[in-house]
């Protein structure tokens, strides 16, 4: 069992009205969306669904023509497929595909300016076809006596990404929320295009950076599959170490922000501290604090040393210390009162929309690759244990990710003891050009599922569906807020620990 699937040169193709089934009969049959994207094919436009169930996921692709006045449209999924909602407004936005009858086909990743061209996925490259950047208002959704927006963003205070939330709210409560995160737009999909396999992974380490070894991950599994390509035993496991030091950071971020939002200046500056010592970890590794530059198609790019006692031994100081400045937090009554109750999640409205990482379970929705669908050091490792918080509020969500703390000390640790004090060599020579055709990787981060569905075309990448978690969960900050106040902003915000570079790609 593989977190990746070949799936041939176009995977499943079938005709619209019965890929249209299969999409909406599978979802409702308990299949969970996990992606649709566009790819164009010389004016058409070829429509791909992701669709994920316990121990695989399954590629159907259609192609959808011009009509008559040159669109491309098909009827919208997403009023029977909720999790379809923010995948139809991308593909509008890149592939310049219409879904009829969408709820809100606002501009989500790219707001073209009047009738500039969409970039096209999947198409030569042009500067004729270059999109102009417009800046619309935002939209107005609440009306009523008193009744304001505030936009908030893109840019804020700190060192938070750029993104624009509009909270419509008569002065303290917030009724609704829109989300505009494509400030941080960067062509990513098209970035992919035309480079080699190898090449192409320094693109999927940068798609979201505070997941860099996650990407390079789904991307490296997808190509390896297509080529079916063994990556060596070492290499996996040490593959497996870095994919958990980055979740552990990732983890101690989240801690931290919360600690922050309350106002808990030493509990910041430890966690903090905690963070930094991880990534100063991950940097003697690999030589980059964000793991990057080390994984690649078939194994690893460069040589790493490991000492498996000495960082064996650091690890478990760093879970002793982790874990006492975390009872440290759970005992302050003030702070958990913060978390408690706050932005929660409905288990229903997470299972309707398929979410991920802890955020989905949090809200009893439990969607981790590495246990479903293992890869890597994963095939090796005890099974990664399921978390038992189910409440969907802020202390849920943090109660996950310090849960998750532990395991990821326990199996970096497990992989260690396999790998033992050696140099693990880098690939003696670069991989095989991968055959042409598609194929579909993913990987476990600190957000959640990682997907990257690739197409190869004479040995480049043709096109690369690169979708973080943090893509696939945001949708669900519109429905968290109920009978919350400004001031439990951050707590949600920080609680759902998303990239906003891996939204806006």
């Amino acid at each position: 069992m593989t977190a990746s699937v070949p799936v041939g040169p176009r995977g499943r193709l079938l005709a619209l009205g019965e890929w249209e089934g299969v999409v909406r009969s599978r979802v409702g049959a308990g299949s969970r969306l996990a992606g649709l994207y566009g790819t164009d094919e010389e004016g058409s436009c070829q429509l791909t669904a992701l669709l994920a169930d316990a121990d695989r996921l399954e590629v159907v692709s259609t192609i959808v023509a011009p009509d008559r006045d040159g669109v491309i449209c098909y009827p919208s999924l997403s009023r029977d497929v909720p999790a379809a909602f923010w995948y139809e407004r991308a593909l509008h936005d890149l592939s310049g595909v219409v879904p009829l009858r969408h709820p809100r086909l606002d501009p989500l990743l790219l707001d073209r300016a009047g009738t500039s061209p969409a970039p096209l996925p999947g198409a030569p490259a042009s500067e004729t076809t270059r999109p102009t950047i417009g800046e619309r208002p935002g939209p107005v959704d609440v009306a009523g006596h008193g009744m304001f927006t505030l936009p908030l963003g893109p840019v804020r205070s700190g060192v938070f990404e750029s993104i624009e939330f509009l909270i419509e709210t008569p002065g303290e409560d917030i009724p609704h929320l829109n989300v505009r995160p494509h400030y941080k737009h960067r062509g990513i999909a098209k970035q992919f295009e035309s480079r080699p396999a190898g090449d192409a992974v320094l693109v999927a380490e940068r798609v979201e950076g505070i997941s860099s070894v996650a990407h390079a991950l789904a991307f490296c599994h997808a190509i390896e599959t297509l080529g079916d390509l063994e990556v060596p035993a070492e290499a996996r496991l040490v593959r497996t170490v870095l994919a958990e030091l980055e979740r552990i950071s990732n983890h101690l971020d989240v801690t931290m922000r919360l600690a922050d939002a309350a106002g808990l200046a030493v509990a910041t500056s430890r966690f903090g501290w905690h963070k930094e010592r991880v990534m100063r970890l991950l940097s003697e590794l690999c030589r980059s604090r964000f793991g990057r530059g080390t994984v690649t198609v078939g194994g690893l790019s460069r040589g790493v040393r490991i000492d498996a006692p000495a960082l064996t031994t650091e690890l478990r100081r760093l879970d002793q210390r982790i874990r006492a400045d975390v009872a440290a937090l759970e005992s302050s009554a003030s702070f958990l009162d913060r978390l408690r109750t706050t932005g929660p999640l409905e288990a229903q409205v997470a299972r309707r929309y398929g979410a991920l990482g802890p955020i989905g379970r949090a809200s009893g929705v439990d969607n981790d690759v590495r246990r479903e669908r293992p890869y890597d050091g994963y095939l090796d490792l005890a099974p990664v244990p399921r978390p038992r918080v189910t409440t969907g509020d802020v202390l849920a969500r943090a109660r996950v990710r310090w849960h998750e703390l532990t395991t990821s000390h326990e199996l970096a640790i497990d992989a260690l003891e396999m790998l033992g004090s050696r140099d693990v060599a880098p690939l003696a020579a670069p991989a095989p050009a991968p055959p042409d055709g598609l194929g579909v990787g993913a990987a476990e981060s600190a957000q959640g599922e990682v997907v990257h569905a690739v197409e190869i075309s004479r040995g480049v990448v043709r096109r690369c569906f690169a979708r973080s978690a943090s893509f696939h969960n945001l949708v669900l900050f519109h429905d968290v807020f109920a009978g919350d106040v400004f001031t439990d902003f951050p707590f949600i915000e920080a609680s759902f620990g998303l990239g906003y570079a891996g939204v806006a790609m």
